[in-house]
């Protein structure tokens, strides 16, 4: 299954031990994980200023995850109106330029318009649960 991981998932996966980073090393493990230029982008902004993790540390983790497949910037947004126009180069990227089967978070507008997309979007928690029963 391709996995797209918003920033929220990768911050939480990253910052503190939990769901979020068990989660992160089951779809390395199991999964194709991709990931979009414009979430780690935020990531990396978000872990620098908010958590004020020191760059080197951040430029390291993003090494890592580069790892994985990365998908560039869309060439537009998506189409479907989020609160967040942010989002929508999210929406974008999983769908259009990932082909994700699944795109995971946290953020509430993205879970606001799951049902009016192509990709399945669902929250961590949803994500690990069906996990679970797939094994």
């Amino acid at each position: 299954m391709r996995v797209f991981l918003d920033t929220n998932v990768l911050v939480s996966a990253f910052a503190t031990r939990g769901l979020c980073a068990d989660l992160l090393r089951s779809v390395m493990a199991e999964h194709e994980l991709v990931l979009g230029e414009v979430v780690l982008e935020e990531f990396r902004r978000v872990l620098t200023t908010r958590f004020r993790m020191p760059a080197d540390q951040v430029r390291g983790i993003e090494v890592y995850l580069r790892s994985y497949e990365v998908v560039s910037k869309p060439a537009e947004r998506d189409p479907i109106k989020v609160r967040d126009e942010a989002d929508r180069w999210v929406l974008a990227s999983a769908h259009k330029n990932a082909h994700a089967d699944v795109l995971v978070t946290g953020d509430s507008d993205l879970l606001s318009v799951a049902d009016r997309v192509r990709v399945q979007i669902v929250t961590p928690r949803e994500f690990w649960e069906k996990l679970r029963k797939i094994k």
